[in-house]
């Protein structure tokens, strides 16, 4: 039994590492958190669109997430991202550094190539190359299929660049 609870305390370590920071957030027991949404226009996939906004944790510390959410379908389950403003920061400039690194991958003619950034969240944002074409998607959760493509870099960067600067407006306006 001795021999067994390290390995119990490491799991629950490890169990504690897996939260993502929005869950971090809003499982604090023992006070008031209050949620604020702003809504942002929507993201254009290949397929349908994404709903994206703000949303704002209210609490001793505020926090402000971008909101990603492909709505649920007869089929599937919602899938949402809430990516934490400091990712945000770091998403825009990876996004910036793959918009210049695209045209040579797609130039190069590979069978497949796939240049992306990752959070500590498992949110994913990047491109693949096949049949001299990129094609730009994100995956929002990182233990479901949740990977949505959109449909070109320019919605992209715009999205994630207007959210950045939309966090920064509600900061400096203290909502």
């Amino acid at each position: 039994m001795a021999m067994l609870l390290p390995l119990a305390t490491f799991a629950q370590e490890d169990a504690k590492k897996q939260m993502t920071k929005f869950e971090e957030f809003t499982s604090k027991t023992g006070s008031i958190i209050k949620f604020v949404d702003v809504s942002l226009p929507r993201l254009g996939l290949s397929y349908g669109s994404l709903e994206t906004g703000i949303r704002t944790i209210k609490s001793n510390n505020n926090a402000y997430f971008y909101r990603l959410e492909k709505a649920e379908t007869s089929s599937s389950i919602a899938k949402i991202a809430m990516i934490e403003y400091s990712d945000l920061v770091e998403i825009n400039k990876a996004l910036t550094k793959l918009a210049t690194e695209v045209e040579a991958d797609v130039a190069s003619n590979p069978d497949y190539l796939e240049n992306k950034f990752r959070t500590v969240d498992g949110f994913e944002v990047g491109y693949y190359v096949s049949k001299g074409e990129a094609n730009w998607y994100l995956k929002l959760e990182r233990y479901s299929s949740s990977t949505v493509f959109v449909k070109n870099q320019t919605l992209v960067i715009d999205a994630f660049k207007n959210a950045q600067a939309k966090i920064e407006e509600l900061k400096a306006a203290g909502k």
